[in-house]
């Protein structure tokens, strides 16, 4: 194994938190790398079913799971005495689960988020929430992994590109060397808050993508929404304070083209079916996984009004979600306002 700031990294004690499809595929790179990796899932039958047959047949199924991963529906041994710790959860449920954590995770553990959203009532990212809720943990070693990663395509070793962003640089690189394989290339940055943006914001523009497509629309149209798409997003971020050039990288332009033109993206096919002419209820009554875009929505619209920033993309596809607004209508009122240049100030 490589080494990291001169320290061999082999004997790192690893935890992962989430045994959805994404935490299932980082939970097995780890494994698969050689790390006895200790993986909290949350219902049972997924625990017996890696124990038994090495496969998460709910979330991620057809894939051999390694004999290194050790799934357990007991939180506190999976991230007590650890070294680094990976949190995959869906959004809406991070703070009660590191809330649970909080009793038992040690303040020099690096702590690595690799879920996507902005929570709804706070407007915290996750690490945000982690910092509210660990007040222990040394908030250096916070980190956010994100970038255009399908979890089947990891699971299946396809060549991929990911950040990871913590306010330490040597935290970062620390993160970059526990998870970097010749097929998993990991990139470093210090925005943390700019990658955790992108991350989460990128999903709202999918939904209207999929939208899109639903609607039969064309290239045109995509190509027009994700370029004004990646503005929005730009705009809010470097409002709050991130670096511009971050939203250019694999964890902004990088992640949002995936979403926003790939068929396994949640994101994209809730929108898709919006465009058909299914009502959200109705889509979300047949997934088991999370569409974290739905509830983002819903965050960026408030936080955009809240801060004052112009998101008219991520505003409409509120109004589509939640007051019934038809897209064709939204798009009429996108494709209409008011005249302007193209490029911002920032």
């Amino acid at each position: 194994m490589e080494k990291a700031n001169g320290m061999d990294i082999s004997r790192t004690r690893i935890g992962v938190v989430g045994g959805g499809s994404w935490g299932t595929a980082l939970a097995n790179l780890l494994a698969t790398k050689g790390f006895q990796t200790e993986f909290w899932v949350f219902e049972e039958e997924v625990r017996e079913q890696i124990e038994k047959d090495r496969e998460n047949r709910i979330f991620l199924p057809g894939f051999t799971l390694s004999e290194n991963l050790h799934p357990t529906n007991d939180l506190a041994r999976v991230v007590a005495k650890k070294d680094l710790v990976l949190i995959v959860v869906p959004s809406h449920v991070m703070r009660e689960v590191s809330s649970k954590m909080s009793a038992y995770i040690g303040s020099g553990t690096v702590l690595v988020s690799a879920s996507k959203g902005i929570e709804n009532v706070t407007h915290r990212t996750m690490t945000g929430i982690l910092a509210e809720t660990l007040p222990h943990l040394d908030g250096t070693r916070l980190a956010a992994l994100s970038g255009p990663t399908f979890a089947k395509e990891v699971a299946r070793m396809a060549p991929s590109v990911i950040t990871a962003a913590s306010m330490d640089p040597s935290v970062a690189e620390y993160v970059q060397q526990i998870f970097a394989t010749p097929y998993f290339r990991v990139y470093t940055s210090s925005d943390r808050l700019g990658v955790e943006l992108g991350g989460s914001v990128k999903n709202v523009i999918a939904i209207a993508a999929g939208i899109i497509d639903g609607l039969g629309l064309g290239l045109n149209t995509r190509a027009a929404l994700i370029t004004r798409g990646l503005a929005e997003i730009r705009r809010l971020g470097v409002h709050m304070g991130a670096n511009p050039r971050t939203f250019t990288g694999s964890a902004g332009l990088g992640d949002l083209v995936l979403t926003c033109t790939g068929d396994l993206s949640r994101n994209h096919t809730v929108g898709k079916k919006i465009g058909e002419g299914m009502t959200l209820n109705e889509i979300l009554a047949e997934m088991r996984m999370v569409a974290e875009g739905v509830k983002t929505a819903k965050s960026v619209y408030n936080l955009s009004r809240k801060l004052g920033v112009e998101m008219p993309i991520s505003q409409e596809i509120y109004r589509i979600l939640y007051e019934n607004v038809s897209p064709r209508e939204a798009l009429h009122r996108l494709m209409t306002r008011n005249l302007k240049q193209e490029l911002d100030e920032y």
